[in-house]
């Protein structure tokens, strides 16, 4: 071992140790409430794989001399600048809607403001929920089970259990941000194919009949409008959850040649006719397409009609096959079409904290917005320990982003997903812009800066290395110094 690595070595441990100590005695809570006395210029956030560290909150001082020119240095350059960030959060399903409605008042109220509080929580920003039911509610049903669209209405399980949780989000935080998808048309509107154009009356699979295109776009108008009314403006919708999945519990299938044909005849027709501003969405669904050779690429085929194109905000994507390259590609050929990341679940099958904090943040955190995407939503707020309430035929073993014990309804479990979205909010605010970055780039090393609306700075950082990494992060005018503890996630946020 070289002098010079000795010397690295002992720099990042005593680094680490004395944070480790600072961190004990400032540290207030999960949600890293500060006291006002002992605040320094920048604001860290720190959760490791192990769990020795939860959502921590230090604080550092700026350097008295910036370091810029430390070969460990990461040098902000807002001059560059690349997409606008809408925020980050999680679904808010009829399951999470249930657990969250048999907990206490005061409980529910606590776990809300920890997760929404922009000030005093982790300030998550952006919901989504789903427009009739989803594999997570408590029951199959759409906005108009009665043939005939004039027989539009809510469903009384969202009046009974959507509304009251989103009117208790929006009270805490004004400024969420809300997406709407369907998991399904109504059934009467299914058909079993383009070809035969048979009724298909089943909440699975089957196709949307032409003829009631008109009919389904003044479905969407009529859910927006119903929305609004309760005090529920929705930013954006996706056309359709994972249109090329027909196995769903709940599930309808669209290709691309579909959704363009229904934004350029029916639907953008009539979001214009109605004045509804409501951002349209296309695919919602995985990187690889499901390796439906037809389907590839699905968002890049829907833009290449300018009709179509004029009435598309941009594309979302979910992570259950493929890579998040995918969005990139999608950028480089439309750059003006924007990307959203709007669902992964953790279960059974993939999970261990350790290591979904790793592979969370590397692919679906810092991954995303490093390929122009807009926002990161997970799937399931809140589900209970046995991964309910859920559908027959749906996924009976996922995870909530947070599980809470059916026994008191009082015990939580925040799993690596709260943690992952906690540390993008925490630090980057809507409206912020992502800003470039270089420098010290070694192997486990992953972050990604953005200059906020406020003035200040947030970087996200990811050491998924098994050693401790020293490192500088320095702006036009300011540098500190941190140890990024090994297999961990480390937020920051300071003045300008």
């Amino acid at each position: 071992m070289t002098t010079m690595t000795i010397q690295k070595i002992l720099f990042a441990v005593s680094i680490f140790i004395s944070l480790s100590l600072s961190a004990q005695q400032t540290n207030k809570n999960l949600t890293g409430n500060i006291d006002s006395n002992t605040k320094k210029d920048v604001q860290v956030y720190v959760t490791s794989a192990n769990k020795s560290l939860l959502f921590q909150n230090f604080q550092l001082s700026f350097n008295s001399q910036p370091k810029a020119t430390a070969p460990t240095t990461i040098t902000l350059n807002p001059s560059q600048v690349f997409q606008e960030i809408d925020g980050f959060g999680a679904a808010i399903t009829g399951s999470s809607c249930y657990n969250l409605l048999r907990m206490t008042q005061a409980n529910r109220t606590k776990i809300l403001r920890e997760t929404f509080d922009p000030l005093s929580g982790m300030g998550y920003s952006y919901i989504r929920i789903s427009i009739g039911c989803s594999d997570f509610s408590m029951d199959e049903f759409t906005c108009c089970d009665t043939p005939g669209i004039e027989n539009f209405r809510i469903h009384e399980l969202d009046r009974r259990d959507l509304f009251p949780i989103l009117k208790e989000i929006l009270t805490i935080n004004p400024q969420l941000k809300i997406l709407a998808s369907p998991w399904t048309c109504p059934r009467w509107m299914k058909v079993n194919n383009l070809k035969d154009l048979q009724p298909f009356n089943s909440w699975t699979s089957g196709q949307l009949n032409p003829k009631y295109y008109q009919d389904y776009a003044r479905y969407f108008v009529k859910y927006l409008q119903a929305m609004k009314k309760e005090g529920f403006d929705i930013v954006a919708v996706t056309i359709q959850n994972e249109p090329l999945n027909r196995g769903n519990s709940v599930s309808l299938y669209m290709s691309w040649q579909e959704q363009a044909s229904f934004v350029k005849n029916a639907l953008g027709p009539q979001f214009a006719k109605a004045g509804i501003k409501t951002k349209i969405v296309v695919f919602d669904h995985n990187y690889n397409y499901d390796n439906i050779t037809d389907q590839l690429n699905y968002p890049v085929k829907m833009y290449a009609d300018p009709e179509v194109a004029r009435y598309v905000d941009g594309a979302a994507y979910h992570a259950y096959g493929g890579d998040k390259r995918a969005m990139m590609e999608v950028h480089n050929a439309y750059p003006e079409k924007n990307l959203y990341f709007t669902e992964m679940s953790i279960g059974s099958w993939n999970y261990s904290f350790d290591g979904d904090l790793m592979w969370s943040m590397r692919e679906i955190g810092i991954g995303s917005l490093n390929n122009f995407c807009k926002s990161v939503i997970v799937w399931n707020l809140m589900l209970d320990e046995n991964g309910a309430p859920n559908r027959p035929g749906g996924c009976t073993t996922c995870y909530g982003a947070v599980d809470i014990s059916s026994k008191d309804y009082s015990t939580l479990d925040r799993k690596s997903h709260y943690y992952t979205i906690g540390h993008l909010s925490k630090v980057i605010s809507p409206g912020a812009k992502r800003i470039g970055t270089k420098g010290y780039q070694p192997s486990g090393l992953y972050y990604t800066a953005v200059e906020n609306t406020d003035g200040t700075y947030g970087l996200v950082a990811l050491n998924d290395s098994n050693e401790p990494l020293g490192i500088t992060i320095a702006d036009e005018t300011h540098g500190f110094d941190y140890a990024v503890p090994a297999k961990s996630v480390a937020s920051f946020r300071w003045k300008k």
